[in-house]
């Protein structure tokens, strides 16, 4: 359906006839990746560097995921996630189209409690409400590359994750088991046909106040595509 390892663009503003991009104190730029601490490989990768809670995306549209239903994967790396405010909600995969919901399989938020910002699946806009469904046994870690996958199943608008090829059950969500506030209300994907990969930070005066995020081989298939090494 849609894969991007950046290796055939120039460096630069990220600029792609198979995607666009979507910024709001934003900025995509396309950037060579040198051996060395903190490089998963060399080559190149797509830098996202927002101000404030600001947004930046890769924007894949025209998608038509057989039975509604798809595989995502993405390297990345955060080089600091939030922690003021409390609660700060932050996205870095979204996916949305025909009918109701922003349906988001990777993103989370910085909670308080455990002082921790926490891996979580969650929704806005459909029957469900605003959510997001973290996890303490899921910590964001920053400063280091992870390849996250994530699996959309209509059959049951269930939402799988796995990082680094390991599987995150506490963080599967489905029509009748999620993070909204009625649990009766089922939970119900919209007709797939746009998937965004990036990052967007929704609270006003966050710390720090400048994001930094490297995105790498993403790909979305019908099928499971794994992780390269």
């Amino acid at each position: 359906m849609f894969c991007e390892d950046f290796e055939s663009l120039p460096t630069g503003p990220a600029v792609s006839r198979r995607w666009r991009t979507e910024n709001a104190n934003g900025t995509l730029t396309v950037e060579r990746q040198r051996p060395g601490r903190g490089v998963h490989r060399p080559g190149k990768a797509l830098r996202v560097r927002t101000e404030g809670n600001g947004k930046a995306f890769l924007v894949v549209d025209g998608l038509t995921p057989p039975g509604n239903s798809f595989w995502g994967r993405a390297r990345l790396r955060v080089a600091e996630f939030p922690t003021a405010p409390d609660w700060a909600h932050w996205t870095m995969v979204e996916a949305t189209g025909e009918g109701p919901g922003f349906v988001r399989p990777l993103g989370g938020q910085y909670v308080p409690s455990v002082d921790a910002n926490l891996w979580g699946v969650g929704s806005d806009g459909g029957p469900t409400g605003d959510w997001t469904a973290w996890r303490e046994s899921a910590p964001a870690r920053a400063g280091r590359w992870v390849c996250a996958e994530w699996r959309m199943d209509a059959t049951d608008n269930r939402i799988e994750v796995w990082f680094d090829g390991r599987p995150q059950p506490d963080l599967t969500v489905s029509t009748r088991d999620h993070g909204g506030a009625d649990p009766g209300t089922d939970f119900v994907f919209p007709r797939f046909g746009t998937v965004k990969f990036g990052w967007q930070l929704y609270q006003p005066d966050p710390a720090p106040g400048r994001f930094d995020v490297l995105l790498d081989d993403l790909a979305l298939a019908p099928e499971r595509v794994g992780c390269p090494r």
